[in-house]
């Protein structure tokens, strides 16, 4: 069951739930924000680098540099730059969406 509705949860979390935070959180700009946080996808570039390019059963939260410790620290610095703190919601929420991944990859 977990494998039908995995990609379900994963595309749902990464595009359809930050609509829900962008209106909740900056009601004012939400759509500015949403759009923000969608172009933070850009960080599944680092994919580009893997062999092989896809991998359903592979963790990205420790294996890509852009899902590696260090940038989550730097998005999480980034969060506290009120200038950037739209694009670090996306990016931590990005990474949130990609562990809860490798949870439910875990439990197939």
């Amino acid at each position: 069951m977990v494998e039908f509705i995995r990609p379900f949860i994963h595309y749902g979390l990464h595009f359809i739930f930050p609509i829900a935070i962008a209106y909740v959180f900056f009601k004012d700009k939400w759509k500015k924000a949403y759009l923000m946080m969608l172009a933070t996808m850009l960080i599944d570039l680092d994919h580009l680098l893997a062999t092989p390019l896809f991998d359903p059963m592979r963790c990205s939260v420790g294996f890509h540099p852009l899902h590696s410790s260090w940038a989550i620290g730097f998005y999480a610095i980034l969060f506290f730059v009120k200038k950037y703190r739209i694009i670090a919601i996306g990016l931590l929420f990005h990474i949130l969406t990609d562990v809860i991944d490798c949870f439910l990859m875990l439990h197939q």
